[in-house]
Parts: structure tokens; C-alpha cells; sequence
């Protein structure tokens, strides 16, 4: 594996031809010692930071299995329209003084519209203005190429767009959107000049193959960051008595997230309370970026104080 991590830093890249079964079968140790390797040349030691507002909570009309916000399941989801411009700002400046790298407002539903996607406009294009220090994100389901030239034009540098897992298992977690639909939102994203934030959630039900086919689509669509959310069973859900991932399934999985996408953030994102010191072995093992802050709309245990305190420690600040 670290043969393999010296012919990527010198330019090779894992493709479909390849035999990925290589990555589940060798020595985990080896496989994070070679994904560091490629993280620290490719990205450096700087830990890039993420927080996240959730703009608009609940009644969302599609019906992704891992979700609470789904309007098709009965979980103890808040239900809010969007919030107020005025705590998108303070959450947004909060953010910039703690250092946060960037700031994204996340809302549910399968798009924003209308006069929603206009107040989200408003506010990014104030918060461009009055937060120079934080850059803009924006994560609001299938927006048109005119949104994200609007959202760009106000400041947004990068959208998020989950694919959440391989094109075969898709159609076993959401029926009311396609894989397809997903590809070509990251298409639109791309074309238009923003960062592609694009990843998944394991521990599903996929397989590894699953996994690594997610890794391969991601690297064929370009992304520049890859959010890795461990699922975390919400009661209500239809996965709500999956099995949590052990935290060696999670490194691995990290890790070879880095080896098929080098170039790439690997952000660790949900089930970060599922492993130890709030992953603190996955910052070894090829991640390079992580959502912070008390604002993820599933369970978590870390907050940016505690991160910059183990980020700090690790010498990736």
C-alpha cells in the first residue's frame, strides 16, 4: 500500500480497471500509514473547517431511508420554514470569529424556491459582504443552472450535492429521485464554476463494493470535497436498527476514499461519535476536513473548541 500511495503521488489514479479488492484486503495499518502519505502531499497538514445552519427543517417531500426530515416517516424532527436572515448572519460572524473555514446554509426539501431561495440569496450576498473572512457554501437539493449561477453570483464558491452511495444500492435508499438526477446536479455545479461537495453515507446496508463505487463516481464527477457520514440510526426511519458502523470499517473506508480521490478534502461529516476521540485516527488516515459546530442536524459529540483543541495536538491546525 505504500508502493501504491508513491505511484499516486507521482501521478497514477485508481480507476475502474483496477482491482480495488487490494483496499479490503490489506493491512489497515499500511492502508492509513499510505493514505496520510498522499493527504499530507496532495492537501498539507491544514484541517480544513466546515459549520452548517439548517435553514429550513422537515416536511421534505422525498423519501431517503436514512432520514428524519423525510415527511414519509414519523421521527421527532423540528419543523421550521427559513429561518430568519438575522440568525443566519449571527450564526455566520459566530463561525468567522472561532476561525471556521467556511459556512454553508443547509435546508430540506427536494429544492428551494420561489421566495425562500430568494431571502437564502439575501442573505448570502450580506454575508458576503459583511463576513470576508469565512467563505460561502450552500447545500438546497436540485437547484437550476440559473440558482447556482444567482448563488455564485453572490457569493457562494461551493455547493453541496450528496450522491449518498453507489448507483446499484441507490434505488434501494430513495425512489423519489434518480442517481442520474444526482450526476447531473454535480455536472451543473461544475459548469457553472463552483466546488463539487459530494459524498455519501455508509453503513446502509452497501457493501464494500458499494463503497468503492462511490469513491470511483465521486472521482469521475470531480469533487473537490467528499463529505464520509457515518449513518446514525434515527428511530422512525427505515434504517433506524442498522447495525453502527465499528470504527475500523469507518478508517478503512476513509482511507481508501484517499487513495481513489487524492486531490480531494475527505470531510469527515455525521457519525463522528461513533469513533474515538471524535476521529482522531481519521485525521491519520487520509481525512483533511471536517464539519464543526453544534449545528449538524444529526447527533454529534464534537464542537469547534474541542476540535482546534485535537486538531491543535495533531499539528493540523
Amino acid at each position: 500500500m505504500i508502493n501504491l500511495a508513491e505511484e499516486i503521488i507521482s501521478g497514477r489514479r485508481i480507476n475502474r480497471e483496477d482491482d480495488l479488492s487490494v483496499f479490503l484486503k490489506c493491512d489497515l495499518g499500511d492502508l492509513c500509514k499510505g493514505a496520510d502519505m498522499i493527504r499530507e502531499h496532495f492537501i498539507g497538514n491544514k484541517v480544513d473547517l466546515c459549520s452548517i445552519i439548517n435553514g429550513r427543517s422537515g416536511r421534505c417531500p422525498e423519501d431517503c431511508k436514512y432520514c428524519a426530515q423525510s415527511a414519509h416517516y414519523k421521527t421527532n424532527c423540528e419543523v421550521y420554514d427559513f429561518i430568519s436572515e438575522e440568525e443566519i448572519m449571527k450564526a455566520c460572524k459566530i463561525h468567522e470569529e472561532e476561525g471556521v473555514d467556511r459556512f454553508s446554509i443547509v435546508t430540506s426539501g427536494r429544492s428551494l424556491t420561489g421566495e425562500e431561495f430568494e431571502k437564502a440569496l439575501h442573505a448570502y450576498k450580506r454575508m458576503n459582504e459583511e463576513c470576508k473572512g469565512i467563505k460561502l457554501c450552500a447545500s438546497m437539493g436540485f437547484l437550476t443552472a440559473e440558482q447556482l449561477k444567482q448563488l455564485h453570483d453572490a457569493g457562494v464558491t461551493s455547493y453541496h450535492h450528496n450522491i449518498e452511495t453507489s448507483k446499484r444500492f441507490f434505488p434501494s435508499i430513495c425512489t423519489t429521485h434518480t442517481y442520474e438526477q444526482k450526476l447531473e446536479t454535480l455536472k451543473m455545479i461544475k459548469e457553472e464554476g463552483m466546488d463539487v461537495c459530494s459524498g455519501g453515507i455508509i453503513g446502509m446496508g452497501e457493501t464494500w463494493e458499494d463503497r468503492l463505487d462511490m469513491a470511483l463516481s465521486l472521482a469521475e464527477a470531480g469533487a473537490d470535497s467528499i463529505p464520509i457520514n457515518a449513518l446514525m440510526p434515527i428511530k422512525g426511519t427505515p434504517l433506524e436498527n442498522r447495525e453502527p458502523l465499528t470504527e475500523d470499517e469507518i478508517i478503512r473506508t476513509i482511507a481508501f476514499f484517499r487513495y481513489i480521490n487524492p486531490t480531494a478534502n475527505i470531510r469527515l461529516a455525521a457519525g463522528r461519535a461513533l469513533l474515538e476521540n471524535d476521529g482522531e485516527k481519521a485525521f491519520e488516515s487520509g481525512a483533511s476536513a471536517t464539519i464543526t459546530g453544534n449545528m449538524l442536524t444529526t447527533v454529534a459529540r464534537a464542537n469547534i473548541k474541542s476540535d482546534k483543541e485535537m486538531l491543535k495536538r495533531l499539528n493540523r491546525l
